[in-house]
């Protein structure tokens, strides 16, 4: 037992200023691409919610189109495609357009 008693300690190695000074680089490196990184999530969040917008839009036209579909050819439509489509009137009826 008198042994371990008097055994040599190792000596701790101590970390030198360097090396401190090359973690503390490290470390804000890190911080400025986490910094950057937060950024770049806001914009694709942005993106994301625009894209989102846009397809439940499409998604509203789709689906009046398909109750078009499904509703089938109706006078009031066939009309209403002749004149805003194909600039029909009707016998004896004149269009007024604004600004001209």
């Amino acid at each position: 037992m008198s042994d371990k008693r008097h055994a040599k300690k190792r000596p701790r190695p101590r970390s030198g200023f360097l090396t401190k000074v090359v973690i503390l680089v490290l470390l804000g490196a890190i911080g400025w691409q986490l910094y950057s990184l937060q950024g770049q999530l806001k914009t694709v969040q942005a993106e994301k919610e625009r894209f989102a917008a846009e397809v439940a839009a499409q998604q509203q036209k789709n689906d009046a189109l398909a109750a078009d579909i499904a509703e089938g050819p109706t006078e009031e439509k066939i009309e209403e495609i002749a004149r805003d489509e194909l600039g029909y009137v009707k016998p004896g009826e004149y269009i007024f357009e604004p600004g001209n």
